[in-house]
């Protein structure tokens, strides 16, 4: 059999967040099984009983377009009038049950082991995370003016630096967590420019 060639970032890469949970599409799905995207929606129906509403979704119309906006879908032209279904990280075990190859739990196997990778990084940057969210504020507040508070931030962006390079593992996930924190777009501007103290730790998001 031939070795599976998915690496982490390309998953990553496809996991989006929908209704405060982590998703990965059908079509993304499928595309890892080496199925077709109707293929894998028919099994789905077959065995709707073991798909409940924490299992799987079906996308709204709100939803499609936010997919798009992410450049998860080209456009709900594709979509055919037909919404798509996203899985959880319990949705995806299950997929591999009933599309019932080889490559399906190969894939599926380690789809989850990125999902709980990702759900260890979040948690263990709560602390970064109510840091930056002191700092979203402070920005906000004086118009990015840097000299201000040069000690706070070079040690937020050393402590960031820290953990992707040093404690946690995969680097991609963390940054891919990193990412998806609730902090407001001036922020996320600010902390994606190069960093003025060091080499900055988001220069390869």
């Amino acid at each position: 059999m031939k070795a599976l060639i998915i690496n982490d970032e390309s998953v990553i890469n496809k996991i989006y967040t929908l209704r405060g949970q982590k998703v990965m599409l059908d079509r993304d799905l499928a595309a890892m099984y080496g199925v077709e995207t109707r293929r894998l929606n028919e099994q789905v129906k077959r065995n709707a009983a073991r798909f409940p509403e924490n299992f799987m979704f079906k996308l709204t119309d709100a939803e499609a377009d936010l997919m798009v906006s992410q450049n998860a879908i080209p456009s709900k032209q594709v979509l055919g009038g037909s919404m798509p279904n996203a899985f959880t990280e319990h949705g995806v075990l299950m997929l591999a049950n009933v599309l019932k190859s080889s490559k399906a739990i190969e894939v599926s196997i380690k789809i989850v082991d990125i999902f709980v990778r990702l759900r260890e990084a979040l948690l263990a940057n709560q602390d970064i995370l109510l840091k930056l969210e002191q700092l979203d504020k402070k920005i906000i507040n004086i118009g990015h003016d840097v000299k201000m508070h040069d000690g706070e931030i070079e040690t937020i962006f050393e402590l960031i630096k820290e953990i992707m390079e040093e404690k946690l593992r995969p680097r991609p996930a963390t940054r891919s967590a990193l990412k998806q924190m609730p902090l407001s777009p001036e922020c996320i501007l600010f902390l994606l420019r190069p960093s003025p103290f060091s080499v900055s730790p988001f220069k390869t998001i």
